[in-house]
């Protein structure tokens, strides 16, 4: 798709206006970050299926969203297409029209993936933790790999190799091979489609909140390891592991954020935050087990030169001052149910805030509550710049005539100059 001077005007545009709110400078006006995730679904009267299995339709509606709302930076859901997860008989991701309904959003199956007395082989051995344990109840195709000896013996001589030849050949190991055959060709066609969205977009003047994403280090423990039950009964029963999984996991989440940012040129990255809000733990717990892995984390990827795009989902009321830890200036703070207002009032000049207009707001209206809304969030927390427009949660089920009262009001009342 070939970019035109208007489109290349409009891209630059956008991004000054979002470096700007970042850097805590006073942009032209209010920069506004629409998280639309399965929104194009509602909007152009297609299932939200189709942003697994269909992605001729699925890019079409994105493309004619994005072009009618023309936000200053967007979040579209574009995960791993359906048939890919089918083919892995992926176990933790529901997705709509195959588990959830045709019009809902996917949704993650949390579990005890790793048992209470695993952890400590976790710490041991991380990669033959997660292929031989881990991955085989995550994925069905990958029973097979449970049956591998131990990763850590295979390096010793050629003694610990030696089985592993004649155990490939087994009928169960070549359904595997088969399945990731089909898991590649279907992501194949998928990304002859949608491979290209960003850059699409980009020639179009729309610039995403990112393409990279990572996450907090004590997260990865309750999302996709130890279930957030498991993960509560560890901070009491075996505290100081729980520290030294989420040091081992840090460099992991380092890498993961750094690696993807600098490969697709988008300097910001994504951190949504779960389990470290005022509802999942108490403040003496955030200070030992949260807080120390996320600033890391944060510090790591402003020292490669990166945005950290912070979601603090949940209430973090209590934890703001926290985050004057950070360096001045080189953070976003996306708030969800945090006191925004008290947000201002500690991070202002500290630290630039997004957020954060109520999704059932933009669901149910009236319309004169949702301009009156933008205008209040514009005039207090939009002063003195520092401040971009967003919503609380993705937009999935809002109504499109109250999205365009809100775009249209963020554009009347956010004008600086």
């Amino acid at each position: 798709m070939a970019r035109t001077k208007a489109a290349a005007q409009a891209l630059k545009e956008r991004e000054t206006r979002l470096a700007d709110a970042i850097a805590l400078k006073v942009p032209d006006r209010v920069p506004l970050a629409a998280s639309f995730d399965y929104f194009p679904g509602k909007y152009v009267g297609i299932s939200n299926e189709a942003a697994f299995y269909d992605a001729r339709k699925w890019k079409a509606a994105a493309i004619k969203t994005l072009q009618d709302f023309g936000p200053d930076a967007y979040f579209i859901a574009n995960m791993t297409p359906g048939r890919a997860l089918e083919a892995l008989d992926c176990r933790q991701l529901r997705v709509p029209g195959h588990g959830v309904p045709t019009d809902g959003g996917h949704q993650f199956v949390e579990a005890e993936y790793m048992k209470e007395d695993e952890l400590a082989r976790f710490l041991y051995d991380p990669s033959d933790y997660l292929i031989r344990t881990y991955m085989p109840r995550v994925f069905g195709a990958f029973a097979p790999l449970g049956r591998l000896p131990k990763l850590t013996g295979l390096v010793w001589g050629y003694g610990g190799i030696g089985g592993v030849p004649s155990m490939l050949a087994d009928a169960d190991f070549v359904a595997m091979l088969e399945a990731l055959g089909r898991y590649g060709a279907e992501l194949k066609e998928w990304n002859k489609v949608m491979g290209t969205f960003v850059t699409d977009m980009e020639d179009l003047g729309f610039p995403p909140f990112s393409v990279s994403i990572t996450m907090a280090p004590y997260d990865a423990l309750p999302d996709f390891l130890r279930g957030m039950r498991g993960s509560m009964l560890d901070l009491y029963r075996q505290p100081e592991r729980v520290i030294e999984a989420t040091n081992k996991i840090l460099p992991l989440m380092i890498d993961l954020g750094v690696s993807i940012a600098k490969a697709s040129g988008n300097r910001r990255v994504f951190v949504p935050l779960h389990r470290g809000s005022d509802e999942f733990m108490s403040l003496k717990q955030f200070e030992r087990f949260y807080w120390p892995g996320l600033k890391a984390l944060c510090l790591a990827l402003i020292d490669e030169g990166l945005t950290p795009w912070v979601f603090f989902e949940g209430n973090y009321t209590a934890r703001l001052e926290y985050l004057l830890e950070l360096p001045r200036g080189r953070v976003l703070a996306h708030l969800d149910r945090t006191d925004i207002v008290k947000a201002k009032k500690v991070l202002g000049g500290h630290m630039a805030i997004m957020g954060n207009i109520p999704a059932s707001l933009l669901q149910t209206g009236p319309k004169e509550a949702v301009i009156k809304y933008t205008r209040d969030l514009i005039e207090t927390i939009g002063k003195d710049g520092g401040y971009v427009m967003g919503c609380r949660s993705p937009m999935d089920r809002t109504d499109p005539e109250l999205v365009k009262a809100w775009f249209d009001a963020t554009r009347e009342y956010g004008k600086y100059r």
